[in-house]
C-alpha cells in the first residue's frame, strides 16, 4: 500500500468516527472542527482554512480561495453537508488541486446516513 492510500484510509477512518459521533445534519464548520480535533489526537499534521493564491497572467490574487483542510501538506479535504454531491463539487476540487499544486483530494459529505456514501476521491 502506498503512502497516499494509507493517508486517505486513515483520514477516512477518522471522518467516519466523527460522523458516527455526530450524525448528519450539522454545519460543515462543526464537522471541520471535530475532524481536525480527531486528526490532532491521531498525531496527523494538518492545517485548516489554508489560503491558496491564484496567479493569472502575472496577477496574484492573495486570498482567491481557502482549502477546508490540508493534511500532511498533500491531501486536500473539502467538507460538505449537502443533500447530495454534484458535478460542480468535483470540478471545484479539481480546480483546488490544480491551482494549489496538489495531486489528491477527498470530498467528504457528512450529510449522509452512512458517510461512506458521501466520499469522493479526486486525483490529478
Amino acid at each position: 500500500m502506498n503512502v497516499a492510500t494509507e493517508l486517505t484510509e486513515r483520514v477516512i477512518g477518522l471522518a467516519i468516527a466523527v460522523h458516527r459521533g455526530l450524525g448528519p445534519g450539522l454545519f460543515e464548520s462543526v464537522y471541520e472542527t471535530c475532524l481536525c480535533h480527531e486528526l490532532s489526537l491521531a498525531g496527523v499534521v494538518h492545517a485548516r482554512q489554508v489560503e491558496v493564491p491564484v496567479i493569472y497572467k502575472g496577477l496574484r490574487l492573495a486570498e482567491a480561495f481557502r482549502l477546508d483542510v490540508l493534511v500532511e501538506n498533500e491531501l486536500v479535504l473539502e467538507l460538505k453537508s449537502v443533500d447530495r454531491l454534484a458535478a460542480i463539487h468535483d470540478a471545484q476540487m479539481l480546480t483546488y488541486l490544480r491551482l494549489g499544486g496538489f495531486k489528491l483530494g477527498l470530498i467528504l459529505n457528512f450529510n449522509m446516513t452512512a458517510l461512506k456514501d458521501g466520499i469522493r476521491r479526486i486525483t490529478l
